[in-house]
């Protein structure tokens, strides 16, 4: 625990700028996510520039171009938070029956092994399974948050606890302790979003009774 509490320390010291900026803005984006503020979309959009290239130095291809993605779902979600919905004001925090996240993890875990197979036999990319899970699930989950599905805060929960031991190998031991911060928060961002899936739903209902499309019992 010490050597690794030191690493951390001495990697603290010799980080690059932009991987320092990176994990300051990374976090930011959680924070604002787990709060719905629409500023989470532009950290995240800031930060998942920087990853690209910082992932791709150190052999992580799939990391890499997942940041790409990130990109294009910050501007996505930034959309679809301000003016998704029926009535384009905004996507409100909702659920997915369970048929469809089955449907997602056999999708998730067909494209893991595809491509985990070809970085494998194909590429010198580092745990190719391993990265290509974290790679998928996080396609998968990213777009659930910009729709604000609830249940997307369990799939982080997962990837992230993976992406710690990524990261740790790839001698990133700042983004590794981002990561762990991530899995605590995510943890935060569900109760948050399960308090405000519960007040919003109590608000429409009341809205509705108020028209007299719901009388109370």
């Amino acid at each position: 625990m010490g050597d690794f509490v030191r690493g951390v320390a001495d990697t603290a010291l010799q980080l690059s700028g932009w991987e320092a900026l990176a994990v300051v803005l990374a976090v930011a984006y959680l924070l604002l996510a787990v709060r719905e503020s629409l500023w989470c979309w532009y950290c995240a959009l800031a930060s998942t520039a920087i990853y690209t290239v910082l992932f791709w130095n150190v052999s992580l291809l799939m990391e890499s171009a997942l940041n790409v993605f990130y990109m294009a779902m910050a501007v996505y979600g930034w959309w679809q938070w301000r003016r998704g919905g029926g009535e384009h004001r905004g996507v409100a925090i909702h659920r997915w029956p369970l048929r469809i996240h089955l449907a997602l993890l056999a999708g998730i875990a067909v494209l893991t092994l595809a491509s985990g197979y070809f970085l494998s036999t194909r590429t010198q990319a580092a745990w190719p399974y391993l990265d290509s899970f974290t790679t998928w699930a996080s396609v998968i989950t990213t777009f659930m948050v910009a729709k604000k599905i609830l249940e997307n805060w369990f799939y982080w929960f997962v990837i992230d606890s993976t992406s710690v031991f990524l990261y740790l190998d790839r001698d990133m031991p700042l983004t590794a302790v981002l990561f762990i911060v991530y899995v605590v928060l995510v943890v935060c961002g569900y109760v948050t979003w399960r308090r405000h899936e519960k007040r919003e739903q109590k608000e429409r209902r009341e809205q509705r009774e108020q028209q007299g499309q719901l009388r109370p019992a």
